[in-house]
C-alpha cells in the first residue's frame, strides 16, 4: 500500500478517516493541533494519541516527504529552497520578507505544459502535478525553519505562483487552499492568500462559483491576441475574449479584485501602443482591475527576451495611470541569486546530467 502524505487531508477529510478507522472523532482536532499548531515532525511526538492510533497513522501516513537540497538566500532576505520529492523530482519555494510580513511562493506541479516561451518554468515539460500534502509541506518546512529561528516569524501571505499552471491541478490546490486556510491549523487569511493562472477558461468559472475570498491573478503579459498568441500557447485555446468573459463572470460573481500579471519583455510588449491596448482592454473593469508591471529576469535558454528598459516600464505605468487604470510596477526579490521562477530546478537538473555523463 502506497502511504500519502497526512497534510492531504482537509480537516474533513482526516475527521472521515478518523471514524472510518473506528477513532473517535475528537481524534481529528488532536492530529491537526500536532501537525498545525505544535507543528509535529513524527508520529510519535503525538503524545495525547494512544500507541493504537499511532500505529494506525503510521500504516497509512507519512510526513515530511520533501527533502530540502539547496536554500540559496539572497541580499534582501528572499530564500528560494529547491526540495527533492520522494520520486526525485526536483520543485522550487520561495519565501519573501514583505513590509507587511512574509509571503512564501508554492509550487503546484513539477515542471510546466503552458509554455510560455519566455519563462524558465517552462524549460521542462510537467511530469506530474503535486499533491495538495506536497503543495501544504512547501509551507509546513518553511514555517518549521523559521520556527527553529526563534524569533517568533509566521508565514501570513501565500502565493501559488511557482512552477506549473496552478488550475492545471485544480483538486490538489483547492484542497491545498481549504488545509491551508482552516483556522483551526495555519490559518492563512483567504484574503492573504492569491492564485495565479495564465487563463484556463472553464477553471475560472469554477473558481468564481467556490464561496470564498481567496485572490485571483491573471498573468496576461500581452494586450491583444497576436502577440500574446505568440508568447503565450494558450492563448491559441483561450484567447482574451474569452479569457475576459470568463474575467467578467468572475467579477460579477465575486465583486473582488482581480490582479493582472504583465512582464515587461524589451521592444516585444512594452511600447505606448500595448499600453494603451491594454487600458482598453481593461477600461470597462478598472474598478476592480490592477496590473502588476513585473521587471523580467533574463533566462539563458531564452536569451531573445531582455529586460525592458526603466524608462519604457515608467511611460507604460504613466500611459495606464492617464487611463484610470490602477497599476504598479512589482518589487524585486531576490535578484542576486536565481530569480526567475524555475531557473535553480533547471540549472541543478543540467548540472546533474553533466555529472553523469
Amino acid at each position: 500500500m502506497d502511504k500519502q502524505s497526512i497534510y492531504g487531508l482537509t480537516f474533513e477529510q482526516l475527521t472521515a478517516w478518523v471514524l472510518e478507522h473506528g477513532e473517535k472523532k475528537f481524534r481529528a482536532a488532536q492530529i491537526w493541533d500536532w501537525l498545525y499548531v505544535k507543528r509535529a515532525g513524527d508520529f510519535d511526538e503525538m503524545t495525547n494519541l494512544s500507541g493504537k492510533s499511532i500505529g494506525l497513522l503510521k500504516a497509512y501516513f507519512v510526513m515530511g516527504t520533501l527533502k530540502e537540497q539547496i536554500a540559496q538566500k539572497a541580499k534582501d532576505g528572499t530564500t528560494k529552497f529547491l526540495f527533492q520529492l520522494t520520486d526525485g523530482n526536483l520543485i522550487e519555494t520561495v519565501l519573501m520578507p514583505h513590509e507587511y510580513g512574509l509571503s512564501v511562493c508554492v509550487t503546484s506541479q513539477v515542471g510546466c505544459n503552458i509554455g510560455c516561451s519566455f519563462c524558465a518554468s517552462g524549460l521542462l515539460r510537467k511530469n506530474r502535478d503535486l499533491t495538495s500534502g506536497e503543495m501544504v509541506e512547501q509551507l509546513v518546512a518553511i514555517q518549521k525553519r523559521l520556527d527553529q529561528a526563534g524569533n517568533g516569524e509566521r508565514v501570513g501571505h501565500i502565493v501559488v505562483m511557482g512552477i506549473g499552471e496552478p488550475f492545471d491541478n485544480f483538486d490538489h490546490v483547492i484542497d491545498f487552499l481549504r488545509i491551508i486556510n482552516d483556522q483551526k491549523g495555519l490559518s492563512i487569511g483567504a484574503r492573504h492568500i492569491t492564485v495565479s493562472t495564465s487563463g484556463i477558461v472553464p477553471k475560472i468559472y469554477e473558481f468564481a462559483d467556490i464561496d470564498w475570498q481567496v485572490n485571483l491573478a491573471i498573468s496576461l503579459h500581452a494586450p491583444n491576441n497576436e502577440l500574446r498568441s505568440r508568447i503565450m500557447k494558450i492563448n491559441r485555446a483561450y484567447p482574451i475574449e474569452k479569457l475576459m468573459e470568463a474575467v467578467d463572470y468572475y467579477l460579477k460573481k465575486t465583486n473582488r479584485r482581480i490582479t493582472f500579471e504583465y512582464i515587461m519583455l524589451k521592444d516585444i510588449n512594452d511600447h505606448k501602443e500595448e499600453a494603451l491596448q491594454l487600458a482598453g482592454l481593461l477600461e470597462d473593469k478598472r474598478h476592480l482591475a490592477f496590473v502588476n508591471l513585473i521587471p523580467y529576469n533574463p533566462v539563458e535558454e531564452h536569451s531573445e527576451y531582455q529586460r525592458s528598459e526603466k524608462d519604457a516600464v515608467a511611460a507604460f505605468y504613466d500611459t495606464l495611470q492617464k487611463k484610470g487604470i490602477n497599476a504598479v510596477v512589482r518589487k524585486e526579490f531576490g535578484t542576486d541569486i536565481d530569480a526567475a521562477c524555475g531557473q535553480l530546478r533547471s540549472k541543478q537538473i543540467r548540472k546533474e546530467k553533466v555529472r553523469r555523463s
